[in-house]
């Protein structure tokens, strides 16, 4: 899974630099800028997950260059402030703020929020992902096994398998990528939406719940397969 990808966006060098320091031991990818100017042209040029975005800087504040990300993308945006005004912060969320810090802060609330906003915009992506697909392809053929999507309904050969909802899901998302392989992590984030923070037994209890129900041998499955030491998949080579 690639790294995300943050830009922090503060006149005060001392504060770019510790931020810098926070996110990076996070696994974070950190771009900063030193200006409201300075983000919308480095904004142009990368692919970012996040901004996070202080609101007093000399020249193009942090309210304007919000505004001005708006137009162009529905990235996560996070406030950092030295004011502690309600009215600041009801209009840096009213103009497309996603949330609001305020300095000096707490550098584990400050990435517990950033993850909560960056889990958010996963979920939000993979809900838009699921549903069009689903209008594009709704009903998914594989030897012995047919998943509509549009009725929600698994059946393997004629008789209709009854799966819970994470079951289902899990199913889905590996279906309609055969071939392609998803970590423990992402199967975990994509369909629990958050982090499995290293425990991995969900996402394998589920998938050994859902060999029972969909496979004839669940030993030997021939439909979600086992990628050692990565994660799983779903055969996009029967024989």
């Amino acid at each position: 899974m690639r790294a995300e990808k943050v830009l922090v966006v503060d006149d005060d060098q001392d504060i770019r630099e510790v931020l810098n320091l926070y996110l990076n031991n996070e696994g974070y990818i950190v771009i900063m800028a030193e200006s409201g100017e300075k983000a919308l042209t480095l904004f142009e040029e990368h692919d970012f997950d996040l901004v996070l975005l202080d609101v007093m800087m000399p020249g193009m504040d942090g309210f304007e260059t919000c505004q001005s990300i708006r137009k162009k993308s529905n990235i996560p945006i996070l406030f950092l402030s030295a004011k502690e005004d309600d009215i600041d912060k009801i209009l840096g969320l009213r103009i497309g703020g996603d949330d609001y810090i305020t300095k000096p802060f707490s550098p584990a609330v400050l990435v517990a929020k950033i993850k909560a906003l960056l889990r958010r915009a996963r979920q939000s992506r993979f809900d838009n992902s699921e549903e069009q697909q689903t209008r594009e392809n709704p009903i998914l053929h594989f030897p012995d096994l047919t998943i509509d999507m549009e009725k929600c309904v698994v059946k393997r050969g004629r008789e209709k398998v009854t799966l819970p909802a994470k079951e289902y899901q899990l199913l889905c998302v590996l279906a309609r990528n055969a071939g392609r392989v998803y970590s423990v992590e992402q199967l975990f984030q994509l369909i629990w939406g958050e982090d499995s923070l290293g425990d991995n037994r969900t996402v394998m209890v589920h998938v050994s719940n859902l060999r029972k129900k969909i496979e004839t041998e669940p030993a030997k499955p021939k439909y979600v397969q086992t990628v050692r030491g990565i994660g799983y998949k779903f055969n996009d080579a029967f024989e």
